[in-house]
């Protein structure tokens, strides 16, 4: 498949962070052109007063979760986890297929092109998603046994589905620890191990409420950071969740092992976490920081336009300073950033980049396109109903009739 993009504004997201007025030519699943393209295509979409920008890069979500949206509203962490816990307890097949299904489609419907999953049942997840043709790497989650709904041994269900999908081009299977609440060190070493075997990335709630905190502090002598560190878990394959309660100790340890950070700042406020992510610290000592806008239930929505926003004005009135978060470094969050943490070459538009792309029509909202407020605008006052089309691995899978 070939697709010509004429006369848009291209937000590159390349290291100059540049913004061109052009056409960009994809061939097969490859930006192949950007500039003053005039090539045969069997795709033509009139850019004209429109925005091409990289696909948005979700790194947190629980897509199965999406038909559960509004029926756990306003309690705290706990008492959700204890509800979803008895949910997940009643759901088959059918209703994750539907969940993930509602998901994957208001996702692309909203620009996203890649997610991370954190389930069980990603091989029901995964079908979804290659039906539809988003990028999804797939996280089985893992805990103890004895605490976990799932039929079997979380940790061989897991080198079950990595076995199954690790050669699917679009589907790339993780390991996701839940939390150290349900995981004892025996888990959490074997999650890392079987990471490293098979060679796959790993994600985990971590530090998400003052409660976790404390009561692990208690149980172990240690936060939880301190003790995945002195565990030996920490390592450059782990994107960390959350990280609301932290230390500077913390962050340190967190940046000399590498770890890579999903802040989920809409799911964090709805929940009443408390505080923010320490982002401005993270920043400081150079931690990779994406976005993930957790499940639809604690968000309730899977809007990564919305979402950049969320996290620009949430550290804004936190710090009482409108200058501690630039427009430019949140969307840098949600794409460059995201693609370096998945080792996925996309992220920008540049010629021989991934083809996975979004185009923005501002014109709904009534906003006029200058070269100088582009960036501000689509972190600010855009959002995923100004999606015109969605691409993914050079396929048009989502557009507005």
């Amino acid at each position: 498949m070939s697709i010509l993009v004429k006369d848009a504004w291209i937000v590159t997201q390349n290291s100059k962070r540049e913004i061109k007025r052009g056409n960009v030519y994809i061939e097969e699943n490859t930006i192949a052109e950007i500039g003053n393209v005039n090539v045969e295509a069997e795709h033509v979409i009139d850019g004209k007063d429109k925005i091409l920008m990289p696909g948005l890069i979700n790194t947190h979500a629980h897509v199965a979760m999406t038909n559960l949206r509004g029926m756990i509203d306003d309690v705290p962490l706990e008492t959700f986890l204890e509800r979803t816990f008895e949910l997940d307890r009643q759901r088959d097949a059918d209703a994750l297929r539907e969940g993930a299904t509602l998901g994957i489609m208001e996702m692309l419907r909203t620009g996203t092109t890649t997610f991370v999953d954190f389930y069980y049942g990603e091989d029901i997840i995964a079908s979804v998603a290659k039906e539809y043709g988003i990028r999804a790497y797939l996280g089985w989650a893992v805990l103890d046994e004895d605490k976990s709904t799932q039929k079997g041994n979380p940790v061989k269900n897991a080198e079950s589905f990595i076995r199954e999908f690790s050669s699917q081009p679009m589907i790339k299977p993780m390991v996701a620890p839940q939390g150290v609440y349900v995981c004892s060190e025996d888990t959490l070493l074997a999650a890392r191990e079987l990471a490293e075997k098979y060679d796959t990335l790993l994600t985990m709630h971590i530090s998400e409420t003052r409660k976790e905190v404390y009561e692990h502090r208690k149980k172990t002598g240690r936060r939880p950071v301190e003790y995945l560190a002195d565990i030996e878990f920490l390592n450059p394959r782990l994107i960390g969740v959350h990280l609301v309660w932290l230390t500077l100790h913390e962050i340190r340890l967190l940046a000399s092992h590498d770890v890579k950070v999903s802040h989920n700042p809409t799911s964090n406020m709805k929940l009443g976490n408390g505080g923010s992510m320490p982002l401005i610290e993270m920043l400081q000592h150079g931690i990779l920081v994406t976005l993930g806008t957790d499940s639809a239930v604690t968000n309730n929505n899977l809007d990564m336009l919305e979402l950049m926003k969320f996290a620009s004005l949430l550290h804004k009135n936190e710090r009482w300073d409108a200058s501690v978060t630039h427009a430019q470094d949140i969307l840098d969050f949600a794409t460059v950033n995201a693609a370096r943490a998945l080792h996925l070459n996309a992220g920008s538009i540049e010629e021989g980049k991934i083809a996975d792309l979004v185009l923005l029509d501002p014109w709904p909202n009534g906003l006029p396109l200058f070269k100088d407020n582009i960036i501000s605008n689509i972190v600010y006052a855009l959002n995923g109903l100004n999606v015109t089309h969605t691409i993914v691995n050079g396929k048009i899978v989502w557009k507005r009739s």
